[in-house]
């Protein structure tokens, strides 16, 4: 970390915000780190099949495809996505593959994409998720992360590469809208 800019690839970042978001909404701390992974990794599929990274699935002609079966018993609405969830022992979780998303594995994961930073990002979005109501961060929250999302090569080039996260142009937002 250097000073107020971090460097990260874009799916951590994501994740981290989409989490804070669904946590000032209302979700609980393991609910909206689920919802952000889930997020996120949806996205990433998206962009991946939208570079032809990721091909979609063949299927016999005349066959149709099976629906995939993800689990959900509802769906969330984060960032302009809907998420696949069900309501575990545990709480409300995001779905991915059947299962429902383990928040412990989430925490893990931005601590090793974050490092030393983590804390510090957190806190910023957090502060910016703040200044919104619920009912106005809900509308923009995904036009915000376009706004202060690393920088990074476009197309294939650009897939899981690193670019500088900064803070200063986080806690930015908040003010300036």
């Amino acid at each position: 970390m250097s000073g107020e800019k971090i460097l990260v690839n874009r799916a951590p970042v994501l994740t981290l915000w989409a989490a804070v978001v669904a946590e000032r909404l209302g979700f609980d701390r393991p609910a909206a780190l689920s919802l952000g992974k889930a997020l996120a990794g949806l996205n990433a599929q998206s962009k991946g099949r939208s570079l032809g990274i990721y091909k979609p699935a063949e299927h016999p002609e005349g066959v149709p495809p099976k629906k995939a079966r993800l689990g959900e018993e509802f769906w969330v609405e984060l960032l302009g996505r809907p998420i696949p969830a069900k309501t575990t022992d545990d709480g409300v979780r995001a779905v991915a593959a059947d299962r429902p998303i383990d928040p412990a594995g989430v925490e893990r994961y931005l601590e090793e994409k974050f490092g030393a930073g983590l804390e510090a990002v957190e806190k910023a979005m957090t502060v910016l998720a703040k200044s919104f109501s619920a009912k106005d961060l809900a509308a923009r929250a995904y036009s915000l992360y376009e706004r202060f999302r690393p920088d990074i090569p476009a197309g294939v080039r650009g897939w899981g590469a690193k670019g500088e996260l900064d803070l200063a142009r986080i806690r930015s937002l908040g003010k300036a809208d």
